[in-house]
């Protein structure tokens, strides 16, 4: 096999975490009497990524990696677990009469729980027979499996998803996450449950490595994963018995800028009209760090100022980029007055329009540009 992260794509520590031979060579493979003689063992090695921290075989998913088989599901504790738990996450979600998915629902068993919640449940499933037996029994379930970000499923977009005990099993699980993200509406959550490989180690339970798991997440290897396919983690706790991870996630928005170019504009204009007060070429700008620089830039300040003061040697006798407006040192403001400066300073302009106040008030206007805007703080006698 490639010896690299199934989440993050960097190499392993050389020595394997741990290698068991002679194990069964899947959970759900139980060898007939005519296949005895035939039948053996395999060896497990996982390996641990040097980058996130994931551990992992380096081996082959097991034939039937989509088709989901949940023997737990015949337990009544899992089933009175399961209908607590999704008509709280229903609940504190708002989720009542929206729709939500199951990628991975075998035979629906959670999806029939789903449903008597009052959501619009739909599901999907890579076994034929199982889809069958779901829409037989009036589920709304069709067949397909998420293995990219191009997956789309019937029924879709979808307010929330839940996957339980199904990432474990997948050779390329950002794959199929990012599928997930890719069919929910903008905001939409979800939960995510894996086994708990924080408690399989606290408790040395060399039993719980099996073909079928691919990846082994401990907490932080599971929000890594979630994060690194597109989602926010909004809490992550253990449950039944500490053997389980449980999720809950929120698909990433994209950041609204639009308060930025309205700030842009608002600034442009102030300043604009402020220095429209004065006669052509008669105002200078106190500062050269990045901000102001921006701000000139932005404004369309270039033919409009006199000079850009500023205390930094190193920046003294050159000129500003994209503006080209001379800088210059303090004295300036003697050598060739103006008839206003407006500070661009940061953190120091408050000091620097004292400073200014002081020695040249009853000369020159001064002005600050601050975040919510320009602000007069002296004007000439």
């Amino acid at each position: 096999m490639k010896s690299e992260c199934k989440v993050c794509g960097s190499g392993f520590f050389n020595n394997p975490i741990i290698r068991l031979c002679g194990m069964p060579k899947a959970a759900q493979f139980m060898p007939s009497a005519a296949e005895l003689r035939r039948e053996k063992g395999v060896d497990l090695v996982v390996y641990q990524c040097r980058g996130c921290g994931l551990a992992q075989l380096d081996s082959r998913p097991v034939p039937y990696y989509k088709k989901v088989v949940r023997a737990a599901a015949f337990s009544s504790g899992m089933k009175a677990f399961r209908r607590k738990q999704f008509s709280a996450f229903v609940r504190k979600y708002r989720l009542k009469g929206k729709k939500i998915f199951e990628p991975g629902c075998g035979r629906g068993e959670y999806l029939r729980l789903m449903a008597d919640t009052g959501v619009k449940a739909y599901g999907l499933e890579y076994c034929a027979s199982f889809v069958r037996e779901c829409v037989m029994s009036g589920l709304k379930v069709s067949r397909g499996f998420i293995g990219s970000p191009d997956s789309r499923v019937h029924g879709g977009p979808f307010q929330a998803f839940y996957t339980l005990n199904f990432l474990e099993h997948l050779p390329a699980p950002i794959s199929f996450l990012s599928g997930v993200a890719a069919n929910l509406s903008e905001g939409g959550g979800g939960l995510v449950e894996v086994p708990n490989f924080d408690m399989i180690v606290r408790k040395n339970l060399f039993s719980e490595f099996i073909p079928d798991h691919l990846c082994y997440f401990t907490a932080s290897t599971l929000s890594f994963l979630l994060q690194k396919s597109g989602f926010e983690v909004i809490e992550m706790r253990p449950v039944w018995n500490d053997y389980i991870l449980s999720a809950v996630v929120r698909k990433r928005g994209r950041l609204d800028f639009t308060a930025f170019e309205r700030n842009r504009r608002s600034v442009k204009n102030e300043l604009s009209a402020y220095i429209s007060r004065f006669k052509s070429n008669r105002v200078a700008v106190w500062g050269a760090g990045h901000q102001a620089l921006t701000v000139m830039a932005l404004a369309g300040l270039g033919d409009r100022l006199r000079y850009v003061v500023d205390s930094a040697p190193f920046k003294q006798g050159k000129y500003t980029p994209s503006t080209h407006i001379p800088i210059v040192p303090p004295q300036k403001l003697e050598q060739d007055p103006v008839d206003a400066v407006i500070v661009m300073a940061a953190s120091y302009s408050d000091e620097v329009a004292t400073t200014l106040a002081k020695k040249y008030g009853r000369n020159i206007d001064i002005a600050i540009l601050r975040e919510h805007g320009l602000e007069v703080v002296s004007e000439k006698k």
